[in-house]
């Protein structure tokens, strides 16, 4: 087994006054707010529950919390901008708080969210739809100069996962970074990470062939997030639910890992965690 080797495992960025390594992969723990998101949708009945969540999270090893308050699942229902930052406001002001030098990162793709939450003390913006779907997200972005996770669907949550239909999915895939990334170097915002988006308008065949080839990425030269956690990608293959997923789950993080995964974006901060200390061990023998 050949590890791959990242182009910028020694880079960091400084994101809000924080420094965020890749030196080794690192753990972006999810919080979900949302009341019907695929796994976790309703876990959460107070803000003291967010708050240990959160603290249980770090305490296993995430560098970076990510919350969202929107649902991206297939068909999910849109919810606006005011929504979401009702649902967001007081847990990241609470966050913000009690964990001041923990990267906070939220999940948005409506820039006049982004632009309160950054007001707020978020670090990072996670957009699942490299701002295609609201075109004031990356100038904005840049603005404020911090990370931003440059993920890439096919279509909307609604519409996704509706026959997703690629040439070559890696290739098409790889010309949308290379196409945004120039967009983003215009604007003046380079503190971009990666993100294939498995389970985003693409169909179980399409993601295991973008986890396959994810070191093909690295000629991006930028970070590399996976996002595998407990997706229908793994289900598909192995039946298990999205309950019974965290297995197959690790199973996946650590091919990422191999094919140069920088983050592994999850929900079980431990096992994700652990599947890093033992690559960084394999990995330096």
């Amino acid at each position: 087994m050949q590890c791959a080797k990242l182009i910028k495992m020694n880079k960091s960025y400084l994101t809000n006054g924080k420094q965020l390594s890749f030196e080794k992969a690192q753990v972006m723990a999810i919080i979900n707010l949302t009341p019907d998101s695929f796994y976790d949708g309703g876990k959460f009945s107070s803000l003291t529950d967010i708050i240990n969540d959160a603290e249980m999270k770090i305490s296993e090893g995430a560098i970076i919390i990510d919350i969202g308050a929107a649902s991206s699942r297939p068909n999910a229902v849109s919810i606006s901008a005011q929504d979401e930052i009702v649902r967001l406001k007081e847990p990241l002001i609470a966050l913000r708080r009690e964990f001041p030098h923990i990267i906070i990162s939220i999940d948005t793709y409506l820039s006049d969210v982004a632009d309160v939450v950054i007001d707020l003390g978020a670090d990072m913006i996670n957009d699942i739809s490299g701002g295609e779907m609201d075109k004031d997200m990356l100038p904005l972005v840049a603005k404020h100069k911090i990370a931003y996770v440059l993920m890439h669907m096919q279509g909307t949550p609604q519409t996704m996962q509706v026959n997703p239909n690629y040439n070559n999915v890696v290739v098409d895939v790889l010309s949308f970074f290379e196409k945004k990334i120039e967009f983003c170097n215009s604007l003046g915002l380079d503190k971009l990470i990666i993100d294939v988006g498995f389970g985003f308008g693409k169909t179980t065949e399409h993601n295991f062939q973008l986890l396959k080839q994810l070191n093909d990425f690295a000629i991006l030269d930028f970070p590399i997030l996976a996002g595998l956690s407990r997706k229908s990608m793994i289900n598909k293959i192995i039946n298990s639910s999205a309950v019974t997923a965290l297995n197959g789950t690790t199973v996946l993080n650590t091919i990422a890992l191999q094919n140069g995964a920088s983050i592994l974006r999850v929900h079980d901060v431990k096992e994700a965690k652990q599947a890093i200390d033992l690559f960084e061990y394999y990995k330096g023998i």
